[in-house]
């Protein structure tokens, strides 16, 4: 071969070639080769797995068997007498220095969401891209799976670590035999870029889609009113924002925010935290006319719940044990794995519909579960030694059970997921909030956790669920001309938009961009694609229906 054949391959196959060395062919497509190596941990250390076919690996009665399932590669735990915190799988792989990495967040992004240099001791959440300016290579598990999964680059290794735990404690399985998940595997196309690339990557990871049947957009009343709402005020606001509305084919939601269930006596005034989430308070008194007035004015309804707030005065034997984070005598939570708590939830989603509302948000799922936010899930994802009242359910499982029993008993609502796992929410709930709270005081914050999250998981969007930025805080504390451009980015993107306008913000300049982003985000639109993700943590280069826009984040 001369040089110039030469250096033409290596600058179009080098990934590829150290794609292949951990995979081989399918008719679908790359799929991992077995690892070379499989450890375990009971909780009492890392032990090395023995190698005992051409897919089993064992140590004791512990079992790790792989078995090809369509274009994954499925994995499978049996551990009938100890409990099992973790597997971590190894394959050798050499990673050039300065490669570029990308990994999901557990749940919301926290303002860290981006493509990184290789190297470090980081949890890619999920899934790992890697890109060396010329290709792609992706590996993940599919959605939905019975593990948290994460994966981490080092020096001559890929690994995936697939975690087990039940609540703090290892998971005991019994006689049971756990698919923990199916990991997947691709490569870039010739003239695919990264963010295609991505988004054909989460095709694959989310084979089983449930997305919105039409654009979601509306008003939330939470960067205004902060929880100070009630009835008369999402009326005005309501009536105020539905004279901007143009597409009577597509209506925009009002989203009730919390503040309008019965308080707490230990929490007077906390929406966020209320004592009872099928009950309006005296600010609502009724809110199957509260969702009536919103129909009337031309919106659609939509309520904000928390589905594991336990009431002041539960048994403790409903009640998740007490851990740092969540040992409040306030702040009870519901255990999510005794009958009787998900029966509750079912119950008051039955209510929201009877009601009349169209979309619910569920929000703290995440936070009341660990005891923890995503951001804080580094070392692990809660503190250790606990465990739930069902100690046979992995995390993961008991969160699917979850999401499916919200999801069945939501009926015809959308759904919108808030401090959700991202990657067993995918293709359970229409839409998902992905980043943390944007903010009606402070652009910093909207700019932090808006902005960065949008631009880092866009690739995701109508694939996993519709990604939603959270809202446009338009008040008078956050300056008009960063958020002019942050709603002109949710509107054009087809990203969900969610506007939280204070009335007394609402000047002639800014109605007449609401009425236009109104009728941008009511129709379907090409996916908005940052154009400079792969260096900018704040993507500022957007395509936007077939046209590139600058903006000015500050």
């Amino acid at each position: 071969m001369n040089r110039r054949n030469f250096v033409k391959l290596s600058a179009t196959t080098t990934a590829a070639l150290l794609f292949s060395r951990i995979t081989y062919g399918v008719a679908e497509g790359p799929l991992l080769h077995a690892p070379d190596e499989v450890w375990a941990d009971t909780g009492a250390g890392w032990f090395r797995m023995k190698k005992a076919g051409s897919a089993l690996f064992t140590l004791n009665d512990i079992e790790v068997s792989l078995v090809k399932n369509g274009n994954a590669l499925g994995v499978y735990l049996q551990s009938p007498g100890k409990q099992l915190a973790c597997i971590r799988m190894k394959w050798e792989y050499d990673v050039k220095p300065g490669i570029k990495t990308f990994g999901d967040s557990w749940e919301r992004t926290y303002g860290d969401a981006g493509w990184k240099t290789s190297g470090g001791t980081k949890k890619n959440a999920w899934y790992i891209l890697l890109h060396d300016e010329r290709q792609t290579a992706c590996f993940g598990v599919k959605t939905g799976c019975s593990a948290f999964c994460w994966w981490a680059v080092n020096p001559g290794s890929l690994e995936l670590t697939m975690d087990t735990h039940s609540g703090g404690a290892g998971v005991e399985l019994g006689s049971r035999k756990l698919h923990a998940g199916d990991i997947i595997s691709t490569e870039s196309m010739p003239a695919e870029n990264p963010f295609a690339t991505a988004r054909r990557f989460c095709k694959l990871m989310c084979e089983k889609q449930r997305l919105p049947k039409q654009p979601v957009y509306g008003i939330n009343d939470w960067y205004y009113a902060y929880g100070n709402n009630s009835s008369s005020l999402i009326k005005e606001t309501t009536a105020l924002m539905a004279e901007l509305v143009t597409d009577t084919n597509n209506r925009p939601f009002s989203v009730i925010d919390a503040g309008w269930a019965v308080y707490s006596p230990y929490l007077p005034g906390d929406g966020g935290w209320a004592d009872d989430f099928s009950r309006p308070n005296d600010k609502f008194k009724d809110m199957h006319v509260m969702a009536d007035d919103i129909v009337k004015l031309g919106m659609r309804p939509g309520l904000w719940t928390r589905p594991l707030c336990a009431k002041y005065n539960d048994s403790r034997t409903l009640l998740a044990p007490k851990i740092t984070g969540r040992d409040d005598p306030k702040n009870p939570v519901l255990d999510p794995t005794i009958p009787e708590n998900i029966e509750r939830i079912k119950y008051n989603l039955s209510v929201y519909r009877q009601w009349g509302f169209e979309l619910v948000k569920h929000d703290y799922t995440t936070y009341d579960i660990f005891g923890r936010w995503g951001v804080e899930m580094t070392d692990s994802m809660t503190q250790p030694g606990w465990s739930f009242y069902d100690k046979s359910k992995t995390n993961a499982e008991i969160i699917n059970h979850l999401y499916h029993t919200i999801r069945e008993a939501a009926g015809d609502m959308y759904v919108i997921g808030c401090n959700t796992v991202s990657h067993l929410s995918a293709g359970v709930f229409e839409l998902n909030r992905i980043g943390d709270d944007t903010s009606g005081k402070e652009w910093g914050r909207t700019r932090k956790m808006g902005v960065n999250t949008v631009g880092a998981r866009m690739h995701q969007h109508n694939i996993f669920y519709a990604a939603d930025g959270d809202c446009v805080g338009l008040t008078n504390q956050v300056p008009w001309d960063k958020n002019k451009q942050w709603m002109q980015l949710l509107a054009e993107s087809s990203a969900p938009l969610f506007i939280s306008a204070e009335p007394a913000a609402l000047g002639a300049e800014q109605k007449a961009l609401i009425k236009q982003s109104f009728a941008n985000a009511a129709k379907v639109q090409p996916i908005g694609e940052p154009l400079d993700w792969l260096d900018n943590s704040l993507a500022a280069k957007w395509k936007l229906n077939g046209r590139e826009v600058d903006f000015n984040w500050g």
